[in-house]
C-alpha cells in the first residue's frame, strides 16, 4: 500500500487516519443552518434536471434520512414538487441510508460502484427499500459536471485518498 497520496503534499496516510476523528467531530460541531444552506444550494445545482424532468417525484412528501456514521452527522431531505427541502438529522422519515463517511465519498466521487458498498455493507438502507434504491439511483445518474469546478475537484481529490484509506 502506498504511505501517501500524490497531490497532497505527500502527507502520510497514517497521519491523516489520525486527524480523521478530529476532523469528524469538528464538522458536527458545524450548526444546521450553514449545512442546510450548503446542501440546498449544492443539491439543487446537481438535480436541477432530474427535478425538472420529474425525476424526483417519488421522494414528494417522504422524508430520506442521510447518516454519516463515523462523523456523527446527517440529514433529512423532503421534496415539495418544487424544491429540496433539507430537514435536521431527528425526527421521522421513511428511508434511510447510513454508512462511513469514506463510503459516501466513494459513492459521490463514482471511485466505486453504489451497488458493491451496499452488497459489501460499506452502506446501508433501512425502513422503506424501494425508496432507498430510488434515490441511490437518482444520485448515481446525476452528472457531476453541474457541481462548480473547485467542488468537484474537491470531491474528486476526496473520493481518492478515500479509496486509498479504505484498502
Amino acid at each position: 500500500m502506498k504511505d501517501s497520496f500524490p497531490g497532497i503534499a505527500a502527507v502520510p496516510l497514517r497521519l491523516m487516519r489520525k486527524a480523521e476523528p478530529l476532523v469528524f467531530s469538528g464538522m458536527r460541531l458545524v450548526p444546521f443552518a450553514p449545512q442546510k444552506l450548503l446542501l440546498e444550494n449544492l443539491l439543487k445545482q446537481l438535480l436541477l434536471e432530474p427535478m425538472a424532468d420529474g425525476d424526483l417525484d417519488f421522494l414528494t412528501g417522504r422524508v430520506l434520512r442521510i447518516f454519516v456514521t463515523d462523523a456523527g452527522i446527517g440529514w433529512r431531505i423532503s421534496y415539495t414538487g418544487e424544491q429540496l427541502e433539507i430537514l435536521p438529522p431527528a425526527g421521522a422519515f421513511d428511508a434511510a441510508i447510513s454508512g462511513g463517511i469514506r463510503a459516501f465519498l466513494l459513492l459521490a466521487s463514482r471511485q466505486e460502484d453504489p451497488d458493491s458498498l451496499f452488497f459489501r455493507r460499506k452502506l446501508c438502507i433501512e425502513g422503506d427499500t424501494e425508496l432507498g434504491l430510488e434515490a441511490k439511483n437518482l444520485l448515481d445518474s446525476v452528472e457531476l459536471e453541474r457541481l462548480p469546478l473547485p467542488v468537484q475537484h474537491a470531491l474528486q481529490g476526496a473520493g481518492k485518498l478515500a479509496a486509498l484509506s479504505s484498502t
